[in-house]
């Protein structure tokens, strides 16, 4: 199953247009959008977490300057042109006109109080641009980006980063970001000023969130709600049952083992892509387990980590967990991204007498303790593939303590390095690129490098190579230094990639909503009938 991405693109979205324009094109009677997925919001301050689920969500309320449209190519959005002036500055030239849900008007002050809120060491998601100094006002509409050096993918991580108001950041005593992982919260945590297509009027979490039309946006409207309503129901049972109830309109994702029954019910239907999405499990670095405090860390040993692979039948969790929807991965990226190379996306094959004999090489013929961390609310059939997983070690003698939970509490925990071995999904958001992985998760934790590398990972070789592909210009070059560091992890298993996720939506038949590769709903484009 080979991720494609579609590649339809409406002319209308390229053109700049103003309050005026989408004023005309509100719809003349309201229309709401009631939907639902199995997590809630984290936060709503885009600077506080790397989930991105929830950066999803902040892409109704917040714009970036550049966009990915329904061809998923970049886009402009709040800036309409740029140019490389040095090879480690480029120049943008910003929208005109536009303004903030609260009146406040949008210009270069924005972008660079943005920026550096973003890279203030207290934001979680300062390493989303990991190769950027600062942000420099040229004047009102025009703002240089300072590199570290020539980068060749900041359009890319551009499009992940959304525009605050500074103007109401000051008035609320929110200058300085919220960070999920420190428990750091601001007034931005529950409350929101974009400029984007809709505006937050109810933020409740764990209950509701409600967004209503902005019908000020810059941009002219491909959609015709005036309200979407937003229902976390962690239930895969109760979310079906809500759908086919009509008490909601759409469910993304819809859990697979109902996919038939909701395809055949009078009025619905179901919508199937391959995700760019991979889910793997990462692992403890460190020199004590987390699990069996006070020992030594049996995963340091490369043969550990193998026989760990080795004993996870990745075909049972296909076929079984995953009904045969997901591909079954060993690499770290999915093949449409740079970086990937078929030749390396090859899994260690299910062999639970190798994994028995490669524990008894390593000294560990009884096993060992470990921990096993997972969401139950975030991916695909997330707890489910952990159980399993934790039964499989068992059998090869692994003794696994397995805990279950939230994303509101999974997340900080794996954040904090405090788990042995965690589940964990990666669609190389924002960029789209195979770097993503490299510098949040293969480098080790240094400056802006290795936010979601929590557990001591820490290799000379992923460290340089990361380093070089971030200055490389030369395309080819710089795919293959991404290509050979995706090799040293599988070599090495530093992490053990269990699958491609599919992407799987379920709505009633008057509502259309393209599907996307990233997973990402985008509203602004549904129409409902």
């Amino acid at each position: 199953m080979r991720a494609t991405i579609r590649t339809t693109l409406t002319a209308s979205l390229l053109a700049a247009g103003l309050s005026g324009a989408g004023l005309a094109a509100l719809p003349a009677t309201a229309t709401t959008l009631r939907w639902s997925s199995q997590g809630d919001i984290a936060t709503m301050d885009p600077y506080a977490h790397t989930e991105s689920f929830t950066s999803n969500m902040h892409h109704h309320i917040y714009d970036p300057l550049v966009r990915r449209g329904r061809d998923l190519q970049i886009e402009p959005a709040l800036a309409t042109a740029w140019r490389i002036v040095e090879p480690n500055r480029w120049r943008f030239t910003l929208r005109q006109g536009v303004t903030f849900h609260n009146g406040n008007s949008f210009n270069a002050d924005d972008v660079v109080a943005s920026i550096a809120r973003l890279l203030h060491p207290d934001a979680r998601a300062r390493g989303n641009l990991a190769n950027v100094e600062r942000a420099e006002k040229v004047d009102a509409f025009t703002v240089d980006f300072v590199l570290k050096g020539a980068y060749p993918l900041l359009l890319n991580d551009l499009s992940g980063i959304f525009i605050m108001d500074k103007e109401w950041l000051e008035a609320n005593n929110a200058v300085t970001p919220g960070n999920m992982t420190r428990n750091i919260t601001t007034f931005a945590s529950t409350n929101a000023n974009g400029t984007g297509p809709f505006r937050l009027e109810t933020y409740q979490p764990d209950s509701r969130t409600i967004l209503t039309v902005n019908p000020t946006w810059w941009d002219k409207p491909a959609h015709n709600l005036t309200r979407i309503e937003f229902r976390p129901i962690r239930s895969d049972a109760t979310r079906v049952a809500a759908l086919l109830s009509g008490e909601i309109d759409m469910m993304a994702p819809a859990p697979l083992q109902d996919l038939a029954r909701i395809g055949a019910a009078d009025g619905f239907k179901v919508i199937e892509e391959p995700s760019l999405r991979l889910i793997f499990l990462g692992l403890n670095h460190r020199a004590e387990l987390i699990g069996d405090p006070g020992k030594p860390n049996p995963m340091k040993d490369r043969r550990v980590r193998q026989a760990l692979w080795h004993a996870i039948d990745l075909n049972t969790i296909q076929t079984r967990i995953m009904r045969g929807k997901s591909r079954t991965v060993g690499t770290m990226v999915a093949p449409p991204i740079p970086g990937y190379s078929a030749e390396i996306d090859k899994p260690l094959p299910f062999d639970a007498a190798k994994a028995r004999q490669l524990l008894t090489e390593a000294g560990y013929p009884n096993g060992f303790k470990t921990k096993l961390d997972c969401s139950n609310d975030r991916y695909i059939a997330d707890e489910q593939t952990c159980v399993a997983i934790a039964a499989m070690w068992t059998r090869a003698g692994v003794q696994v303590d397995l805990k279950t939970q939230s994303r509101a509490t999974y997340f900080p925990l794996v954040d904090k390095g405090e788990s042995d071995a965690y589940i964990l999904g990666w669609a190389t958001l924002p960029p789209m690129d195979g770097f993503s992985v490299l510098s949040a998760i293969l480098h080790s934790r240094e400056g802006a490098f290795g936010g979601n590398n929590p557990n001591g990972l820490n290799d000379p070789k992923l460290d340089a190579l990361t380093k070089s592909a971030a200055v490389e210009l030369d395309e080819t070059k710089r795919r293959a230094m991404m290509t050979e560091a995706f090799k040293i992890t599988r070599d090495e298993a530093y992490f053990i990639p269990l699958h491609q996720q599919p992407v799987a939506w379920a709505m009633r038949r008057s509502v259309e909503v393209p599907v996307f590769a990233d997973e990402y709903v985008r509203l602004w484009y549904a129409q409902v009938k």
